[in-house]
C-alpha cells in the first residue's frame, strides 16, 4: 500500500478537514529534519503531536526507545492501528493534546515532544507544555514560519510568547520549507522550531505566577508605552507604575516588545518587593 497521505486517506475514505488545519507532510526530506531537529536517542521517550497518517511517527520509532503518538481526529484510528499494529514501541492515543497531561501518561522523568500539528493551536501547545508540570526537554515543532520568528523575538520585537519562550527555554529556528511539502498544499511557508528547556531558569523571579502576570499587564495595550499599559492591567495608579519602572531602571516611556527578559525579569522582582505579602497589596487606581 501507497505511504502518500493522499493515498492512505483514500483508501480509507477520509478527506481531509478544513475544521482541524489538516494538511498531511509528505516529503522525506522535510520529515527527516524534524526527526535531525529532535536528536531523539535510543532511550528516549517522545510526545508525538498530531500523529495524522503516521509517516512521522514511524521514523521516530525507529529512532527512539517509545513514542506516544497524540491524535485527536478518531477518523485516522483505524488508519493508524493498521500502521502501526506490528509496531511494539508505538502507543497510540486518541485525545486531544491541550487536555491531555503528556508527563502522566509517558510516566517518564524525561521526555521530548515532536509536534506535526495544525497551526491554528501552535501557540496554544506551546503554553500547554511549556507551562506544565513536567515540562519536556525539548520540543521540536512545524509551524508557521511567521509565528516561529515571533516565538524567536528579540528585544525590539519581542511578544508574550517569545518572552515565555525564553523563561522556559532557549528558541531557535531549525528549518524553513515551502508549501510543496504538505498535502494539501497551504498558502504559507513553514518552520521547524525548536526549544530547548532550561534545567534552571535564567531568570530569577518570586515566582513564575507573578511574572507573567506582570508580562500580560505590560502587552495588554498594543502601541502603548509601559507607564500606561502597567497601570491598567496591574490596576495601579499611573505614578506607582512610574515609581516602580524608575526602581526597576526602566524608562516609563519604553514599550513592552523593547524590554529583555532580564528586564521583565527586574521588573517583577520590584512588584514583589514593593508588595512583599501579597499581589492583592498593589494600589488601585
Amino acid at each position: 500500500m501507497s505511504h502518500s497521505p493522499k493515498a492512505l486517506l483514500d483508501s480509507y475514505d477520509i478527506l481531509p478537514k478544513k475544521s482541524l488545519g489538516q494538511n498531511f507532510m509528505h516529503d522525506p526530506k522535510a520529515l527527516e529534519k524534524i526527526v535531525a531537529a529532535a536528536e531523539p536517542q535510543s532511550s528516549d521517550t517522545i510526545v508525538e503531536i498530531g500523529a495524522g497518517t503516521g509517516a512521522l511517527t514511524e521514523l521516530l520509532a525507529s529512532a527512539a526507545n517509545q513514542i506516544f503518538s497524540i491524535e485527536v481526529d478518531q477518523r485516522l484510528r483505524p488508519l493508524l492501528e493498521e500502521r502501526f499494529d506490528d509496531t511494539a514501541n508505538v502507543y497510540l492515543v486518541f485525545k486531544d493534546i491541550l487536555k491531555t497531561d503528556a508527563a502522566a501518561l509517558v510516566g517518564a522523568e524525561d521526555y521530548i515532544v515532536v509536534a506535526n500539528a495544525p497551526y491554528y493551536i501552535s501557540s496554544a501547545i506551546l503554553w500547554h507544555f511549556l507551562e506544565s508540570r513536567k515540562p519536556p526537554r525539548r520540543m521540536v515543532m512545524t509551524m508557521q514560519y511567521e509565528v516561529a520568528e515571533r516565538v524567536v523575538g528579540v528585544p525590539g520585537a519581542m511578544n508574550l510568547l517569545s518572552i515565555a519562550a525564553r523563561f522556559y527555554g532557549m528558541p531557535r529556528i531549525v528549518s524553513k520549507f515551502g508549501p510543496a511539502v504538505f498535502w494539501p498544499r497551504p498558502n504559507i511557508d513553514s518552520a521547524i522550531l525548536r526549544i530547548d528547556t532550561h534545567e534552571a531558569r535564567p531568570a530569577q523571579v518570586p515566582s513564575s505566577e507573578l511574572f507573567f502576570r506582570v508580562v500580560k499587564a505590560g502587552f495588554s495595550m498594543k502601541r502603548k508605552q509601559l507607564k500606561n499599559a502597567l497601570s491598567a492591567g496591574l490596576r495601579i495608579k499611573a505614578s506607582a507604575t512610574r515609581d516602580l519602572l524608575r526602581a526597576a531602571d526602566i524608562d516609563p516611556q519604553r514599550r513592552a516588545e523593547t524590554l529583555s527578559l532580564a528586564e521583565w525579569a527586574r521588573l517583577t522582582q520590584t512588584v514583589a518587593e514593593a508588595t512583599p505579602c501579597s499581589d492583592e497589596r498593589l494600589t488601585p487606581p
